[in-house]
């Protein structure tokens, strides 16, 4: 099956636009003036929250995107405005004079300690919504697809998605919503609504288990009442269900692991939209949302799903990464407390030795990563003859082996610039290096030797081949 390809597809996102910032830090010690944790704040980030999300989505799902809503004339709305410059989203925002949205978390040792939120709720006036209207009817026509992402922040009025829904009705193109509050019924006439089971059981007004029965009565309710064609429900670990009038279909979740399920319903929104943006079927648009799901919830804060990590498991390749991108995936692991293994070599033939030695070596922590000698590289080691196979081959068929989690070519003589970037939890090295000898061994914290496969090299295997040709 060819892999997932959203250039071309253009998104119109309506909704409350957020910046979301996250102060990261340790805890060591209890606060003398109250009963609180001292957190020593080590890196603050921010990025693109709420609706934003949703577009931030779509940018690194390689599609276009228009983003509107409101801000203030503020610093932050400058920040967001920059934001979605560098990811190439076009923007036509209402100025307010209410702050712009902003949602500061405080994490200490993984664990978030406070939220703090910027904001005053106040809905668009009906004069504002007219403005809106006219707005939307101009970019609707470039559009295959809207998004209304509602935060209950005051820009999804029941004018603003009425309006909505009928405009994208008259050109033709389906409206996903992403929906807040008890009262659907400014969702009316939309394609389809993508709650959670908390928020259907709000919608019925009662008490709703992830239980399929149960959900698919309730969104039968909500599909009569509010004049939906399906609905889409998220359900946590229990995967998504997609219902309608007449039938229901389950997608069981692919999520590995779960580590922060932040924006996990901006994902599903973003990637659905595509989906049915680009044409695919129903059931092919929820397959791509449920398998992107799995891979954010994976991941620590709001962030986006990236279009080489929806194709990951339909594409072996994808696990080779330059060291920037690596470093950032290294970065959100270690946070969640996952130990970095790094290994480095040649791996020029790949053969029993080499894969009994990976395996080792992934067995010593969570996350294997691999340093691979590019060919300039092992031409200056080796001699002019080697290698044999190029590193784009290499790097392929180390790729299929489990035990590696992340593939980065180097170009330089020894590993260490490489293994400084990464700083790993474990160095692992062949036995016939001593600890002393091992390069880059200052930036681990544990260098650990793991002994070869008697009778397995590349050198002795060439030799092999070179006699099966004589």
């Amino acid at each position: 099956m060819s892999l997932y390809d959203f250039s071309g597809a253009k998104v119109l996102v309506a909704g409350d636009l957020m910046l979301d910032r996250y102060h990261f830090g340790s805890v060591s010690r209890i606060s003398p003036e109250a009963p609180v944790p001292v957190v020593n704040v080590k890196r603050t980030t921010q990025t693109l929250g709420g609706s934003g999300n949703v577009v931030n989505n779509i940018a690194h799902l390689g599609a276009e995107a228009v983003m509107m809503g409101v801000w203030g004339d503020d610093a932050d709305a400058r920040i967001l405005k920059g934001m979605m410059e560098n990811i190439k989203i076009e923007c036509d925002m209402l100025v307010t004079d209410a702050p712009t949205t902003t949602k500061l978390r405080v994490i200490g040792e993984k664990q978030q300690i406070v939220r703090l939120d910027f904001e005053e709720i106040t809905p668009i006036t009906r004069e504002q919504a007219g403005e809106v209207s006219a707005r939307v009817k101009e970019h609707i026509k470039s559009c295959r697809a809207v998004v209304i992402s509602d935060y209950g922040k005051g820009f999804c009025t029941p004018d603003v998605c009425e309006e909505i829904i009928r405009l994208a009705e008259h050109q033709g193109i389906p409206v996903i919503v992403d929906p807040k509050g008890s009262d659907w019924r400014k969702y009316s006439g939309a394609t389809t609504v993508t709650p959670n089971v908390k928020e259907l059981a709000e919608a019925v007004g009662r008490y709703v288990p992830n239980e399929d029965e149960a959900i698919v009565l309730a969104a039968r309710e909500i599909i009569d009442r509010v004049r939906l064609k399906y609905l889409v429900v998220t359900r946590s670990e229990k995967g998504i269900t997609v219902v309608d009038s007449n039938d229901y279909i389950h997608f069981p979740t692919e999520a590995q692991e779960v580590f922060d399920v932040s924006g996990a319903g901006d994902t599903v929104v973003a990637s659905l939209a595509l989906g049915l943006a680009k044409g695919f079927s129903l059931k092919d648009a929820v397959t791509v949302a449920n398998r992107a799901a799995g891979i954010v919830v994976g991941k620590i804060g709001t962030a986006p799903v990236l279009i080489s990590e929806l194709n990951d498991s339909r594409d072996v390749k994808s696990k080779l990464m330059p060291l920037n991108a690596l470093l950032k995936e290294l970065e959100k692991a270690k946070l969640t407390g996952r130990k970095v293994v790094f290994t480095n070599g040649c791996f020029d033939i790949l053969h029993k030795g080499h894969v009994t030695y990976l395996k080792k070596a992934a067995e010593l922590g969570d996350i294997l990563v691999l340093g691979l000698n590019s060919d300039d590289s092992i031409h200056r080691i080796k001699g002019p003859e080697r290698p044999i196979n190029n590193e784009t081959d290499r790097a392929e068929v180390l790729a299929a082996l489990e035990s590696i989690s992340y593939i980065t070519i180097f170009n330089e003589d020894t590993p260490y610039e490489l293994i400084k970037a990464v700083a790993p939890d474990v160095l692992v090295k062949g036995a016939d290096y001593k600890i002393d000898e091992v390069v880059g061994r200052e930036f681990a914290r544990k260098t650990v030797l793991i002994d070869f496969v008697h009778g397995y090299s590349t050198t002795a295997v060439i030799k092999a081949m070179q006699g099966d040709k004589k």
